[in-house]
């Protein structure tokens, strides 16, 4: 896996306390780990401190799976 892909899931296991063997590519935040709306924004969060990206409001609501984070990520790295 990549490296983006490890540190996607870092936040993910950290926010959600979910098993990390859990997570894949096409992992669904809401329907597969049951993420409730707090824990999409703290989700959110993470991925802005870990990535150091700045992911606004209209951005982050076309976030809802794990490919989405990583697509985003890839397409805004400095």
């Amino acid at each position: 896996m990549s490296e983006t892909f490890d540190k996607v899931r870092e936040v993910i296991v950290d926010v959600l306390k979910v098993d990390a063997s859990e997570i894949k590519e096409d992992t669904r935040f809401v329907e597969d780990l049951k993420a409730d709306s707090m824990d999409q924004f703290f989700l959110i969060d993470g991925f802005c401190e870990k990535f150091e990206l700045n992911i606004n409001d209209e951005d982050a609501r076309s976030i809802k799976s794990v490919k989405d984070v990583m697509n985003y990520v890839d397409s805004h790295k400095k």
